[in-house]
């Protein structure tokens, strides 16, 4: 079964600006496709948008809490599996004879 990494990274909170892109949506979808452009670059790829509560302190002190919803961007790529040697197979935990530390002499 596959294994993977995780990246889980904050959606923008604004657009960009560039040339030709005028309206607010356009501005944010570009910003959305840049993030997820740079990270596929890396490997990474994108699984889905999450928002989730995350509390805060407030005030000067941080003596009062509120509940703030944050959005999310998760990402994932397949884990590297270790590397082995040409023609063995490699077991979790095992070492290959070859390599295993001789037995002490019987007494």
């Amino acid at each position: 079964m596959p294994k993977y990494d995780y990246k889980v990274v904050p959606a923008p909170a604004q657009g960009v600006k560039a040339k030709g892109v005028k309206a607010p949506e356009d501005r944010f979808a570009l910003a959305l496709a840049q993030l997820m452009n740079a990270l596929a670059e890396e490997g990474w790829e994108y699984q889905r948008a999450e928002t989730l509560p995350c509390e805060e302190s407030r005030g000067l002190l941080g003596t009062s809490t509120s509940t703030v919803f944050r959005s999310m961007l998760v990402f994932r790529r397949l884990r590297p599996e270790p590397e082995t040697r040409a023609g063995e197979a490699h077991v979790s935990g095992s070492t290959p004879l070859a390599e295993a530390e001789p037995a002490a002499p019987a007494p």
